[in-house]
């Protein structure tokens, strides 16, 4: 088992910034952990992923170029640093594990957090 707990979420203003982090705990820190989110009414959306080699992280379409993905291995901590939000990045966040690398399906990842409440003001 691995349990997952996101902090950091909040409301900003559009164009401000915020810094999402996420502790994982229990088995050995799983290869690949990254973010997803899930605007109201909507489906669940991938946003980020990190592998624990330190290779290219990889990103949605939709926040590329805005957030970055970084992780502590020793501290078995994964990072999101949100910059230039916008009014559509609004979502509950969530931070997931699992055992694939440069995969952006829900599906492929076996272990999620509760969640971190983004909302983003216009």
């Amino acid at each position: 088992q691995v349990q997952l707990v996101e902090s950091g979420g909040g409301l900003v203003q559009a164009g401000g910034s915020l810094r999402l982090s996420c502790a994982a705990s229990g088995r050995t820190v799983s290869p690949s952990l990254g973010w997803f989110r899930q605007p109201p009414g909507k489906e669940r959306e991938f946003v980020a992923g990190s592998s624990r080699s330190g290779g290219v992280p990889w990103y949605g379409d939709s926040v590329k170029g805005r957030f970055a993905i970084s992780r502590d291995n020793a501290k078995n901590t994964v990072y999101l640093q949100m910059n230039s939000l916008k009014p559509e990045d609004t979502a509950v966040y969530y931070c997931a594990a699992g055992i694939r690398y440069y995969t952006t399906s829900p599906t492929d990842y076996d272990y999620w957090g509760q969640g971190t409440q983004v909302t983003v003001s216009s």
